[in-house]
């Protein structure tokens, strides 16, 4: 099952540089992940409300994947999609795609599991359900499970 632009409900636009291409003329694989972290940590920050310089906790990745479909390269702007994919007791498995402009399917799909972890002690903390409510808001109700394709 191939994904699409629509079941990805959080998006960031974000421009390719001259440096970002490889010697292919291409994006280097680096840069898809760095595309991957710009939409978790936004995402992190303004809609799940995590303070990263305020100490108290913090999201940690645990894991991350990507595959890699079709070559993106500068000078497009590429749309990063997230989706919420497995909430945990104290973790959460967002589904990730990048598009190239005017693009539904996605160039690239992963995924980046964050686990909330508690500064002081370095342990895993658990998600309340005010955060919980705001995750369920992008979980994309059409899809079926597993890793995106």
């Amino acid at each position: 099952m191939q994904s699409h632009r629509r079941s990805y409900p959080y998006h960031l636009n974000i421009p390719t540089r001259w440096g970002d291409n490889d010697m292919l003329g291409h994006l280097n694989n680096v840069v898809y992940y760095r595309f991957f972290e710009a939409i978790v940590v936004k995402f992190m920050t303004e809609e799940f409300n995590l303070d990263w310089t305020g100490h108290h906790e913090n999201a940690q990745a645990v894991e991350s994947l990507c595959r890699f479909h079709r070559p993106l390269s500068f000078p497009d702007i590429i749309t990063a999609g997230l989706r919420v994919g497995k909430i945990g007791s104290s973790s959460i498995t967002f589904e990730l795609a990048l598009f190239a402009p005017g693009v539904d399917t996605p160039s690239a799909t992963g995924h980046v599991i964050e686990v909330l972890v508690d500064v002081a002690s370095g342990k895993s903390t658990p998600i309340d359900k005010e955060r919980r409510a705001v995750l369920e808001q992008y979980r994309d109700v059409t899809f079926s499970g597993g890793i995106p394709q």
